[in-house]
């Protein structure tokens, strides 16, 4: 397998030096390519499920995405630095993809892998993002890989009970800490958020005292871009509280 992101794994077939500079010289057109495919995405074949295989309530897609430390300029710069790694429709799908990436303890940098269900861009102002917030919980690290994998295979298995509300999942590594988040459709809508928050805290098995912060996205877009407007017809809302549990900072 060609390694075209940092998310996959290097091959092992001993290949990879007499295919460097073939593959340097093709960069160019691989991320061409790779952009052509993200804007035509609605005009690929489906994905769905093999014979035999285990099908999904929803089909997701990964995303992966590394940028040099430091605020971001805009929204289109973050927007073009996200490549979309590939979309499943099964279980064994999802296996398929996963066994060849990358976990995230072993992932170097301002990493971040994303999973969201095909047709949501892990973005803010997506339309199914844009009224929405996250659950966010700053791990030590060494403890991603394993929380990172119980988070989607729990979102995967549907165990957050909350509809069509979940939109996606996020792991974040930085150079001292590693974050994860879930987000959601509605950040208005309490009731949902503390059933996500709850299922969070168990499918993770966290210490009761540990900190979980609810941030909507909304609050995100400005304290990143102050001035920046969702759309012709956008427009902020006044920033919400953002509950928290008092404990330790990370979960350990």
């Amino acid at each position: 397998m060609n390694n075209k992101f940092d998310a996959l794994k290097d091959d092992d077939s001993g290949d990879h030096d007499q295919n460097e500079e073939n593959s340097t010289q093709k960069d160019g057109e691989k991320e061409k390519m790779e952009r052509d495919k993200n804007q035509g995405s609605s005009k690929r074949k489906a994905v769905v499920p093999g014979p035999a295989e285990h099908p999904l309530q929803y089909n997701y897609t990964f995303w992966y995405s590394r940028r040099t430390p430091g605020r971001p300029t805009s929204s289109q710069s973050y927007e073009q630095n996200i490549k979309q790694i590939g979309t499943f429709a099964s279980v064994e799908q999802f296996w398929r993809f996963y066994s060849h990436m990358v976990r995230p303890g072993d992932l170097t940098g301002h990493s971040d892998f994303h999973l969201f269900k095909e047709g949501i861009k892990p973005m803010w102002e997506d339309d199914a993002n844009k009224n929405g917030g996250k659950w966010i919980i700053r791990l030590r690290k060494g403890l991603a890989s394993r929380c990172w994998e119980n988070l989607i295979l729990a979102m995967l298995g549907e165990q957050f009970m909350v509809g069509e509300e979940i939109c996606g999942a996020v792991v974040s590594v930085r150079f001292q800490e590693d974050i994860i988040s879930i987000w959601n459709k509605t950040a208005s809508d309490q009731a949902t958020t503390a059933r996500i928050r709850d299922t969070l805290r168990r499918v993770l098995n966290l210490p009761p005292n540990t900190i979980m912060e609810y941030k909507t996205h909304t609050d995100s877009i400005k304290q990143i871009f102050p001035f920046f407007v969702l759309g012709e017809n956008s427009f902020c809302p006044p920033a919400r509280h953002s509950p928290s549990w008092r404990g330790p900072h990370h979960f350990f």
